[in-house]
């Protein structure tokens, strides 16, 4: 197998071949072996390597064995000592059959390596070795803690810091928690629901990691769900490039806890992810962190040939874009690890001879070479972005050429989103250091016409949320000409800096709504401004003929409908008062004389029946009237 030579190779390429580790293997096209079993293999033999290296030195391996190179015999020790399966070659192969031919020798140096640490167990002092303890230099090294959301769609914070985190330390800091070897927890002041613990603990074993309770998510990657805050009256939600799934997750959590009936939701995130590989990772996640209830999958269909004006986006409020970028904020992307190689031990007869004085010391084998993070060329570098796409970047102008194609995706991407007719809040996020990824693109899209003819704008930092309110590094006024606004809109997070976080980007977008036409604009007034009502009172509204007709004739003097007061117990109207019928019989002919009213003979007035007789009788046929007309 070519497992073990190709890992060899490219942990001993030359320094000016430029890139991260993981960069060199998976730019590689020729490979033979799986790359991330190429990766696997050189990271965990890198961490190990210091003790690997005594280990071989000590077993004397390498002046028996010619076919073990220095490289080699740590690769193939690491997964003869450490690895569940053993060496993975064939048993009758020459490398193997030569590094197990020392099995008990190298068993035996690895156990004296280990009580010479003062580590009672195989188990401690694999903790040990992966807390960074072996490489650290006394233990005073500051590692960037481990970051971890607290899903709270299965779970609450207090629960968790009753059964996971019970043993833990608290700390008021984010430093607190960074020394190696401690048991620390900070529970972070920005977002809610997250922690920060020491890096040497590893929790992906626990049960509360396996059953989606807890989330491993760096802490700047929680901040495009926590700024987009869907709300209950925000409808529905698209998370339009949502592989892995975390923020995804995130904003189901973050919609969950703003209904107070969370069974009764009917909002659904929209999770789009156009490679079918990558979507299975997102189901997987969606299903694990219990938001599959309110998620609808979209695999392997792309968001920039959705239809904003489809029906079943027509409820769609808030978009969370967090499209494919550089990735040059990702930690761990430029960083070579630090290789201790073993040396071939002398023959003893060239030993004992003395050196001549003033004889120049012999350069040390590659057996002796010592690698170190910071050992290569900037001159050369390899992008990997965040969806595993390699690219070799070899001078500046490669560099800019790779941008402005991101860019140019990216910014399509926002104007897309803009298209969606319910729209009203969208986030913009990359994993990127760039300017020309961030800024520039925010730039570019709050310029469009067609952002400007539909309202959108910078969410400013006093209408965020408090927690991104709050978060000190803004972004850059410099590549925002200038325009302070825009700058301290825009959110930065710098990877190595005192909060521990990942190089981020995060931009919102909200949309000022068209204002309402003038209510009073809809209604008839007369010269004097006063409303036109109607007979009942209520104000007359502007017909669409009317509105072409100008203004109300001066001519026509409208007089105003008094209000008949009516008494509260009544269901019904009780008719025209005794004020009312005299306004009326004012305007009428003079009465008939068969229709004069007879004089009561006691009072003299005409004669008062009940109120009902004088009430027009509407849809009623009036029998005497009938009668009357019968007889003449």
């Amino acid at each position: 197998m070519s497992l073990y030579w190709e890992t060899a190779d490219l942990l001993t390429e030359p320094a000016n071949s430029g890139g991260s580790l993981k960069s060199r293997i998976f730019s590689k096209k020729d490979l033979k072996s799986q790359p991330a079993q190429i990766y696997a293999l050189a990271i965990e033999t890198c961490k190990w390597s210091s003790v690997l290296k005594e280990v071989v030195e000590n077993a004397d391996i390498l002046r028996v064995e010619r076919k073990l190179t220095p490289v080699l015999s740590i690769l193939l020790a690491h997964d003869l000592i450490l690895a569940k399966k053993g060496v993975a070659l064939p048993a009758t192969h020459g490398l193997r059959v030569a590094i197990e031919r020392h099995k008990n020798r190298l068993q035996a140096e690895f156990t004296r390596a280990r009580i010479r640490r003062r580590v009672g167990s195989a188990e401690a002092f694999k903790a040990f070795v992966e807390s960074g303890l072996e490489n650290g230099g006394g233990g005073s090294e500051m590692l960037r803690p481990r970051w971890i959301r607290i899903n709270t769609l299965k779970t609450t914070l207090e629960d968790q810091l009753e059964t996971t985190f019970s043993g833990y330390e608290r700390s008021t800091t984010v430093g607190g928690v960074r020394n190696r070897g401690s048991k620390r927890l900070f529970i972070d002041c920005h977002v809610p629901n997250l922690i920060a613990i020491s890096p040497n603990i590893d929790l992906s074993k626990s049960d509360a990691y396996k059953s989606g309770e807890i989330i491993f998510q760096d802490k700047a990657s929680c901040f495009p769900a926590h700024l987009l805050d869907p709300l209950a009256e925000d409808g529905d939600i698209i998370d339009a490039c949502a592989a892995p799934g975390n923020k995804t997750t995130h904003i189901a959590a973050i919609l969950l806890s703003h209904n107070s009936e969370p069974d009764e939701c009917s909002q659904v995130v929209h999770a789009f992810e156009k490679s079918k590989g990558r979507a299975e990772t997102l189901e997987k996640m969606v299903n694990l962190a219990g938001s599959n209830t309110w998620t609808k999958l979209h695999p392997g269909q792309d968001f920039l040939k959705t239809d904003p004006e489809s029906a079943a986006f027509k409820n769609v409020i808030a978009l969370l874009l967090d499209p494919s970028c550089s990735g040059s904020g990702i930690i761990g992307r430029d960083d070579m690890p630090e290789l201790h190689l073993p040396a071939t031990k002398q023959p003893s007869s060239s030993i004992s001879k003395p050196q001549k004085k003033g004889s120049k010391v012999p350069e040390p084998t590659s057996g002796t070479r010592k690698r170190k993070k910071g050992d290569h060329d900037d001159a050369l570098d390899v992008m990997v972005d965040d969806d595993g796409e390699v690219t070799a970047v070899n001078s500046d102008d490669e560099l800019k050429a790779r941008i402005e194609a991101l860019s140019k995706f990216q910014l399509e991407l926002l104007l897309h989103a803009f298209k969606f007719p319910a729209a009203r809040k969208i986030t913009y996020s990359t994993c990127s250091i760039h300017a020309g990824e961030n800024e520039l693109v925010v730039q570019k899209a709050l310029e469009h016409p067609f952002a400007k003819e539909r309202g959108w704008r910078i969410l400013m930092r006093e209408e965020q949320i408090r927690g991104m309110q709050q978060w000190p590094v803004r972004g850059s006024s410099e590549t925002c000409d200038g325009n302070e606004v825009l700058a301290e809109a825009c959110i930065r997070a710098n990877k190595d800096d005192e909060h521990c976080t990942m190089g981020f980007f995060l931009a919102g977008f909200i949309r000022d709504v068209k204002p309402r036409k003038d209510v009073d604009a809809e209604f008839l007034r007369d010269e004097r401004g006063h409303l036109v009502r109607d007979m009942m009172g209520f104000p007359v509204r502007v017909s669409p003929q009317e509105e072409n007709f100008g203004p109300i004739n001066e001519d026509v003097d409208i007089a105003p409908v008094r209000s008949v007061p009516t008494d509260e117990g009544e269901d019904e109207w009780a008719g025209f008062g005794d004020d009312d019928m005299a306004i009326v019989e004012q305007d009428k002919p003079a009465p008939l004389p068969q229709d004069t009213p007879k004089q009561d003979k006691k009072s003299g007035r005409g004669s008062r029946h009940d109120t009902s007789k004088k009430r027009p009788q509407f849809g009623i046929t009036d029998k005497m009237h009938k009668k009357s007309k019968k007889s003449s």
